[in-house]
């Protein structure tokens, strides 16, 4: 496809990428915020975070049919405007449900952007253009993230925690101006149907699964804790925790998708997921990459910023101003990824930024300290975003470069819900690592403090971790509780640690799946030259 101007065209897709991009990572830093001011408890911080991403996750597919069959630029049009009433919505919430509903319809939103930006990209650029594009997706992509939490803390620091939240609205405003400036319309092969059962059973198998990793601490990973009461519905299951439920009815709804999509196209129908791509090795193998390595990529961003303003008190800004260390990486790694793409190949790129990657986390785990300033994070940190400016950045041109460009809106709208999937339960995952680690680190502490009774020490477990540690500086200001305070800090920075361990062992999971990925085909006109 010919276009007049397609690096406004790709300037315009990625104003409107970074603003979906930096509400996936702003609101890390802007959780303790939210915690005080909204009284949200830790399984309500999680959902808040995790709801964006499962959200996204689950429409990517259904929605990136929609952009081959009605228009690319029609739906990033669309998404932004749902996004930005989403946005409005989250500014103006005064509780958590109607905070985690907001969320929601951003991700509605940004689930029509994500795979119409891939695809629009994939159409509109070929050969060396084609890599430096996606380089720059990778950079913003990247850079959007770890950007997000620095803008966020200034924000919350000197407005309002609500203003990360109202600044979308003229960032979407002037977006969909370029995008219907400079934007062509395209759209994919005609004549495929619909699958509704399909999109059902995706949405419920990856919502019971990620909610059950969310409630795991809170009703209990087998046996009840507490009953599950939500709204009108209450269910009395004998003993027996709602979370193995969720988590095998889950599980049997993702093997009946799988099963249901392949009788459909046994018999010529449309399904929900084109299975013919999964045939092509390096599509294959590069969305099981891009799913493990998202369990630890972005979900390590989670914890790091309650941990800083739990343990070290912290605010947001200059929590923010810390974790920039990650976008200095991340920009940097993005804008070099296609020259240094071009001497090792950009199968070998993706794998040198996984391996920086694990690099960094496992530094990020070695540097948290009780006694340490977390600016030494930022050492790490860099190291950090080298690896994901360099993975991000020519994962996608590598996933996609066998893919007809037919069928890149459908293909692309896969490789993103893959992230999505890995970020969601990332997140779900390391959070139910940190908060089960650090109720029972600090539980066992505490028992070793003198004239502290079984019940105090339950209400200051309960607390700690019920406000995502936030409790820890309240403690400090209680006249004889200094030493329970230190035990918190000491317990919360274990069991980040311990997240951290586990985020490094994803990442290089997704490196070992990598070796699967075939070598990259040496011709001058590659598309991913």
């Amino acid at each position: 496809m010919q276009v007049e101007r397609p690096w406004a065209a790709l300037g315009a897709l990625l104003l409107g990428l970074s603003i979906i991009i930096i509400d996936a990572s702003v609101v890390n830093v802007l959780l303790p915020d939210m915690v005080t001011d909204l009284g949200l408890t830790q399984t309500d911080a999680q959902w808040v975070n995790s709801i964006y991403s499962l959200v996204f996750a689950a429409l990517l597919i259904t929605v990136g049919l929609f952009a081959d069959r009605y228009g690319r630029r029609r739906l990033f049009l669309l998404g932004i405007v749902v996004f930005v009433v989403g946005s409005l919505g989250s500014a103006l919430a005064q509780g958590a449900e109607l905070l985690i509903a907001a969320r929601a319809v951003q991700a509605i939103g940004g689930s029509m952007m994500l795979p119409s930006s891939i695809a629009v990209i994939n159409v509109l650029f070929t050969g060396p253009k084609r890599a430096a594009a996606f380089g720059l997706w990778g950079a913003v992509f990247g850079g959007a993230a770890a950007l997000g939490p620095l803008l966020g803390g200034f924000l919350a620091e000197d407005y309002s925690w609500r203003w990360a939240f109202l600044i979308n609205l003229p960032v979407g405003l002037v977006a969909g101006l370029m995008v219907w400036r400079f934007v062509p319309e395209s759209t994919g092969p005609p004549g495929r149907g619909s699958d509704p059962l399909g999109v059902v059973l995706s949405i419920s198998g990856l919502g019971l699964i990620v909610f059950a990793l969310i409630e795991g601490q809170t009703y209990g990973w087998w046996t009840a804790i507490d009953n599950f009461d939500v709204g009108p519905i209450s269910l009395d299951t004998g003993g027996l925790s709602i979370i193995p439920i969720a988590l095998a009815l889950g599980v049997a709804s993702l093997v009946a998708l799988v099963v249901w999509q392949v009788w459909r196209a046994h018999r010529g129908r449309s399904t929900l997921i084109e299975l013919s791509l999964f045939r092509v090795r390096r599509y294959a193998y590069g969305n099981v990459v891009a799913l493990v390595v998202s369990l630890g990529e972005f979900g390590i961003l989670f914890t790091i910023p309650l941990w800083i303003q739990s343990v070290h008190g912290y605010d947001p800004l200059t929590t923010g101003a810390i974790l920039t260390a990650l976008a200095v990486g991340t920009l940097g790694a993005g804008g070099a990824a296609r020259h240094v793409a071009a001497a090792l190949g950009a199968t070998n790129v993706v794998r040198l930024g996984m391996t920086l990657e694990v690099v960094g986390i496992v530094g990020i785990g070695l540097t948290l300290g009780v006694d340490r300033s977390p600016w030494w994070l930022t050492i790490p940190l860099v190291v950090y975003g080298l690896g994901v400016g360099f993975s991000t950045a020519q994962l996608t041109n590598v996933v996609l470069d066998d893919v007809e460009p037919a069928l890149s809106g459908e293909a692309s709208a896969m490789t993103s819900t893959f992230r999505q999937v890995g970020s969601a339960l990332g997140a779900a995952a390391l959070g139910a690592i940190l908060f089960g680690l650090l109720g029972s680190n600090l539980d066992a502490a505490l028992a070793d403090e003198p004239g502290l009774t079984d019940a105090q020490r339950t209400q200051i477990v309960d607390e700690v971790r019920g406000t995502a540690g936030q409790a820890i500086q309240q403690l400090d200001q209680v006249e004889g509780l200094a030493p329970e305070a230190q035990d918190a800090r000491v317990a919360y920075t274990d069991a980040a640690r311990s997240a951290s361990w586990a985020a490094a062992a994803f990442v290089a999971l997704g490196l070992l799946v990598s070796f699967g990925l075939p070598r990259d085909r040496d011709r001058p006109d590659a598309k991913g030259a």
